[in-house]
């Protein structure tokens, strides 16, 4: 399985969703929230967002790709799950 990793906001739905799906599925992820992160961190996030577009929230990263915002299609064709499950 493919290593995924999300930057989201502490106070944003759509974030809260996107953790719910890989809870629900069992799949592991690691995090950070922006909002929660200091200055400095926060830099550094925007600057790696901005490598791959906008940076908007929930930001994916599984495997070397990104999904920007909550798209669960995209979440189970890139771990390999089938679609709709």
């Amino acid at each position: 399985m493919e290593k995924i990793f999300m930057y989201t906001l502490s106070t944003c739905p759509w974030c809260r969703k996107t953790k719910q799906f890989f809870k629900e599925k069992n799949i592991e992820f690691n995090f950070v929230d922006y909002d929660l992160a200091g200055e400095e961190e926060q830099d550094k996030i925007r600057d790696e967002m901005s490598k791959y577009g906008n940076v908007a929230f929930p930001f994916v990263k599984i495997g070397e790709e990104v999904v920007i915002g909550y798209d669960p299609d995209k979440y189970s064709k890139l771990c390999g799950l089938t679609e709709g499950k």
